[in-house]
């Protein structure tokens, strides 16, 4: 080997060894991240919308979301929690989404919008507030118990969607 391939190998080796590590670290710090074991508190949430019960399959969705990716219990009271979560909904819809060849409807899209915020218990500015959206598509039918059902689960998995959005936009704040 000459002179300038052992010059070439030992600039290029060590260049790309700092190319490759360069920028990768965490975004949030530890006193963001939500930890396992802390209480959870998600009070009556908000209802802007026609939806008598979508404000319940949130909340629900927040507490078995929360549970499930991240190891949060619910708490018992407000006063005993360690995160508060308050929220409203501010929209509901569910509209045809496709058509048949007949010009029928074949299915609906349904679409939520939920503005959540995240306390810390005994703080007054939330450490994440935001507004997450969420659709879900559901198949239309004749039977009317049975299209029912399919946008109750269709809204159950939209607020999982919402749900899961906000413990990543919650740890990921910056």
């Amino acid at each position: 080997m000459t002179v300038s391939a052992y010059f070439r190998l030992f600039t290029v080796i060590p260049l790309l060894i700092v190319l490759t590590g360069c920028g990768y670290y965490l975004t949030s710090s530890s006193s963001q991240r939500l930890a396992i074991g802390q209480q959870l508190w998600v009070p009556f949430i908000g209802n802007e919308s026609m939806s008598p019960t979508a404000q319940t399959v949130i909340r629900r969705a927040l507490y078995d979301e929360c549970h499930a990716l991240r190891g949060l219990v619910p708490s018992e009271s407000e006063g005993s929690a360690g995160l508060i979560v308050k929220g409203k909904l501010l929209s509901y819809s569910s509209s045809p989404f496709s058509y048949s060849a007949v010009d029928r409807v074949r299915s609906f899209r349904l679409t939520l919008s939920v503005e959540l915020e995240l306390y810390r218990n005994g703080e007054t500015a939330p450490l994440w507030k935001g507004v997450l959206n969420a659709a879900k598509e559901y198949p239309a039918n004749a039977d009317l118990a049975l299209q029912r059902n399919a946008e109750e689960s269709a809204l159950d998995a939209a607020s999982r969607i919402i749900a899961q959005k906000f413990i990543s936009a919650a740890e990921q704040s910056y």
